[in-house]
């Protein structure tokens, strides 16, 4: 068994070891693939350059992927798009993809979740609004970069940059909330309506959100109510080491979370990097490239802080205190009746991350909000993340959120 605290010094060995292993795997991919070994193109050859492929991306350390969207199609033409940091803060920093336009269209902001990836894991769900939206995301620091000098961070704080965003942007901006965040912007969202602030937000779309995970709890909603918050402080939080900038920051590693969504689908990743070998060996480059991208993304994973970790386990998933009227944020009470905000919520069939009815939850907390303003879709055959990427998203999802947004411009 491992020390908590040497969790993180684990891993660092364990990352140091498979240096030499990548670099090998690395040599033998390259010596197999030359066009100078006669054994390139036989299945010996093939077979060897495609195991080392598969062995060195497994050894591989991803850092934070680049959204790389440089171009997207606006009225048939194709515009240049130039990604804008608006505001830098500790933990996030605002960005804005800047089409080359002057066509205006309804100004989004994606709070992208904190939740293990960086929020590249939205650039599908980016890419498929940018043709008719002015698109913003959160886009969040990965907690070992951050020195402790920057202070701590927990969900008080995720809902504070929502609301700091939601007014830097205006009272036209609609948010788009993927997953995790779904319950933090519900709360900025609350918390806004009963001060009455004039810059809400004008729609709210919360897309495969634990809003109440009492309702089709899944193994990650099981996993919070078996253990004990003793358990995840001893158990998943670790101390940055030295040798990064936040170093000896208490924090909820990404390594561990990766481990986490890998095991709870382990035969489905094991059959993929099966199929890549396959790819491999036939020479279908369009499969294997799109198993390389998608590795690529989900691989890459941040640390969160235990704080802000800790906290999201026992307000959202163990004591339920959104759905049950009883949180309170900083000395405010989260009203979500508050709220006349018109608002969206989107499911997946599949989902085994947050289950059937666990997002639609919302419209029952928001009796407030006219009838014709509460919309919700329910997506059959999709998982977890085909809420927000891959084709489901954008031939069947993207257009009716596009049109609630569209319905909702004037308030």
């Amino acid at each position: 068994m491992i020390v908590p605290n040497m969790l993180y010094h684990a891993y660092e060995f364990q990352r140091q070891w498979a240096l030499p292993v990548r670099l090998w795997a690395d040599a033998v991919e390259r010596a197999y693939s030359s066009p100078f070994n006669p054994l390139t193109d036989t299945w010996l050859g093939k077979s060897m350059a495609a195991g080392a492929e598969i062995v060195a991306r497994l050894t591989q350390d991803y850092g934070k992927p680049v959204f790389g969207l440089g171009f997207t199609q606006v009225d048939g033409s194709i515009v240049a798009v130039n990604e804008e940091i608006l505001l830098r803060k500790p933990f996030c920093q605002l960005l804005h993809f800047h089409r080359d336009t002057a066509r205006t269209d309804p100004k989004v902001l994606l709070v992208a979740p904190m939740s293990g990836h960086f929020a590249t894991l939205l650039r599908g769900t980016v890419e498929a609004l940018l043709p008719e939206h002015d698109v913003y995301i959160t886009d969040w620091t990965d907690a070992r970069e951050v020195p402790l000098a920057q202070g701590n961070f927990d969900l008080d704080d995720y809902i504070d940059y929502i609301v700091d965003f939601c007014r830097y942007l205006g009272p036209d901006v609609h948010v788009i909330a993927v997953c995790q965040p779904s319950v933090p912007t519900l709360a900025a969202a609350s918390l806004m309506a009963q001060a009455k602030d004039p810059r809400q937000p004008r729609s709210l779309t919360l897309m495969g959100g634990p809003i109440d995970t009492r309702l089709s709890p899944t193994v990650p909603n099981d996993l919070a109510m078996r253990n004990s918050m003793m358990w995840f402080r001893q158990n998943v939080i670790s101390t940055v080491p030295l040798g990064y900038p936040g170093a000896m920051r208490r924090v909820y590693p990404g390594f561990v979370q990766l481990s986490s969504f890998i095991s709870m689908n382990f035969e489905r990743h094991l059959n993929a990097h099966m199929r890549q070998f396959e790819h491999l060996i036939r020479g279908d480059d369009d499969g294997a490239d799109g198993h390389r991208k998608f590795y690529d993304e989900y691989l890459a994973v941040m640390d969160l802080t235990a704080e802000f970790y800790l906290q999201t386990i026992q307000v959202v998933f163990k004591e339920h205190q959104l759905p049950r009227g009883v949180w309170v944020s900083r000395g405010r009470p989260i009203e979500p009746a508050a709220i006349e905000t018109a608002l969206m919520t989107v499911e997946g069939e599949l989902d085994d991350i947050s289950g059937l009815g666990q997002t639609r939850a919302a419209h029952a907390l928001t009796p407030n909000i006219p009838g014709a303003r509460h919309v919700h879709w329910e997506q059959p055959r999709v998982g977890h993340y085909g809420i927000f990427n891959g084709r489901k998203w954008r031939e069947q999802i993207l257009p009716r959120v596009r049109d609630f947004i569209r319905a909702n411009e004037a308030r």
